[in-house]
């Protein structure tokens, strides 16, 4: 049975969650592109893939977890790695503040996302200081009601590489923390392009594994 190296204290770790730009007090967009309405970012939380239920406004990544399982009828633990998926949640805005509702033309669809992994001490070299980057596809629209999506913010290959691999046991750093960046990238109904940007603090370590 190993230690337990680290705890989960997610009460310490803020949240970063960003909207997808602003607009300028006079009433004129500031924000970039051909469409006439934005997507705002409402929340994103993520999960730890051994409770994937558990959503929170930071995640606890950990890089292995032991879970109970019975060979010749003894009961043992084996060492397992999970994908973090993540939940977010967005709202429809139009640029020209003006009282109009959007229609379906306004309306935006995602066919895509990027994370991205960012340490605040400036060490970002990917496979070396945090995880590699990496796109998913995920299809979804958002329309005049608040709309949420499914993500992978985690990817399961990434606790088989380094720098997280070395995390297992209590070895390398012990704890790395990290924003995970993720942009969404889509269009609206005429094909004008929209996207929206997130983040939420990541902390990979290998914590504590639940009873």
């Amino acid at each position: 049975m190993r230690p337990l190296f680290v705890r989960r204290l997610s009460s310490f770790m803020p949240v970063v969650m960003l909207g997808s730009l602003l607009v300028s007090a006079a009433g004129c967009s500031s924000i970039p592109g051909e469409a006439s309405s934005y997507v705002m970012i409402r929340s994103l939380q993520g999960a730890s893939g051994a409770e994937p239920d558990t959503f929170s406004g930071t995640l606890a990544s950990d890089v292995q977890t032991l879970v109970d399982s019975s060979a010749g009828g003894e009961q043992g633990k084996t060492p397992t790695v999970y994908e973090d998926p993540g939940r977010v949640v967005f709202e429809l805005a139009m640029k020209n503040p003006t009282g109009l509702e959007p229609t379906t033309a306004n309306y935006v669809t995602f066919t895509r996302y990027r994370v991205t992994y960012i340490r605040s001490d400036g060490r970002n070299t990917p496979g070396v200081d945090v995880p590699q980057p990496f796109d998913g596809a995920a299809t979804f629209t958002v329309g005049d009601q608040p709309t949420t999506a499914s993500i992978t913010l985690v990817r399961l290959q990434s606790k088989l590489e380094n720098p997280l691999l070395p995390l297992v046991g209590g070895g390398g750093a012990l704890a790395i923390t990290t924003l995970a960046e993720v942009t969404f990238y889509g269009a609206d109904q005429t094909g004008k392009e929209v996207s929206a940007t997130g983040r939420i603090s990541v902390t990979f370590a290998d914590w504590g594994d639940p009873d």
